[in-house]
């Protein structure tokens, strides 16, 4: 007598593809907690440049940006100049967007001045949350808000402190991927 076993099925967030670079993302990275803050800074910027296009996209080109930019080192990028725009814009390696070239340049000099006003990044970002993620409890991905009181705070203090392309989408995007947001559906295998 032969015993068939079920194989268990795998679930994960619906927005999902199945290329393994995304697959990868979200079971590795996507709602898991940080505190480092240039990884922080970096996921910002990242989110910034995603503005009217899929994550994917920009998941995809993420390397690129990390050897273009410094690995998100603010006081490497603050050197970049308006020749080192012109040239970025010239690559196929990232997003060719003036202002969203420009915007990292910037928000490192933001980030900086925050810094060098003895204001941790991460204990900025972090705040908004008490420092505890908050933890949403969805059955389908499409419950999920694109933006909450919390993103639009979040994008105001990080626009008074002068940083660009954080609009509270952009805010709610990357408080879902550093993890100040869990975002799972309740069935998917990262969940915990």
């Amino acid at each position: 007598m032969l015993i068939k076993m079920q194989k268990k099925e795998i679930i994960r967030c619906g927005w999902l593809n199945e290329d393994p670079l995304y697959i990868s993302y979200h079971d590795n990275e996507w709602g898991k907690p940080v505190y480092e803050n240039i990884y922080l800074f970096e996921m910002l910027c990242l989110e910034g440049q995603q503005a009217g296009l899929s994550w994917i996209t920009i998941l995809k080109k993420r390397e690129n940006y990390r050897r273009l930019f410094y690995d998100f080192n603010p006081n490497n990028i603050v050197q970049l100049d308006s020749n080192d725009v012109y040239k970025l814009l010239y690559t196929s390696d990232i997003v060719r967007h003036k202002g969203k070239i420009e915007s990292i340049i910037h928000n490192a000099k933001c980030y900086n001045k925050m810094k060098n006003n003895g204001e941790d990044f991460s204990k900025f970002i972090w705040s908004f949350v008490d420092n505890t993620p908050i933890v949403n409890n969805w059955s389908n991905h499409k419950e999920a808000p694109t933006e909450t009181q919390t993103s639009i705070a979040l994008s105001k203090a990080l626009k008074h402190r002068g940083f660009k392309f954080v609009g509270p989408k952009i805010c709610y995007a990357f408080m879902q991927a550093c993890g100040l947001v869990n975002d799972h559906i309740n069935d998917c295998i990262t969940r915990q």
